[in-house]
């Protein structure tokens, strides 16, 4: 059974918005960063968003001011609200935790090794945006 569920990928045109989500049922999130990666066509994965467990968020500097990482703890799921979409955001959309414990410093809240050898990710969800 998977831990980590995308959903909400989709195709859209530049400038529409797309909310992914991300539910992790097993997991207490004031246990976990939580964080959404991607990996464009032909490119390694990369950083987009994380929630800390003191609700600190940290943004890549390419989405800055257009996506929002939010949580609901109650109901554990993870969201990634985008906006103002670009071509250039096209990539498979991966949600990721790992243990606060885990977490050896600011540096490393979106190192994907980090979260590739203590952590869990999800299988992934496609977003794709036309010009």
């Amino acid at each position: 059974q998977d831990l980590l569920v995308e959903s909400g990928g989709g195709s859209v045109q530049a400038g529409e918005s797309l909310t992914l989500s991300c539910a992790a049922a097993a997991l207490i999130f004031s246990d976990y960063y939580m964080a959404w990666f991607r990996q464009p066509p032909g490119a390694e994965r990369e950083g987009v968003a994380v929630i800390e467990t003191d609700g600190t968020t940290t943004y890549a500097d390419s989405v800055k001011g257009r996506f929002t990482i939010s949580q609901d703890a109650a109901k554990k799921i993870l969201y990634l609200q985008m906006n103002n979409l670009k071509p250039e955001d096209t990539a498979v959309y991966y949600c990721a935790a790992v243990q606060d414990a885990r977490m050896p410093g600011s540096w490393a809240t979106m190192d994907v090794g980090l979260y590739t050898t203590h952590g869990f990710w999800g299988q992934g969800t496609q977003v794709s945006v036309s010009a």
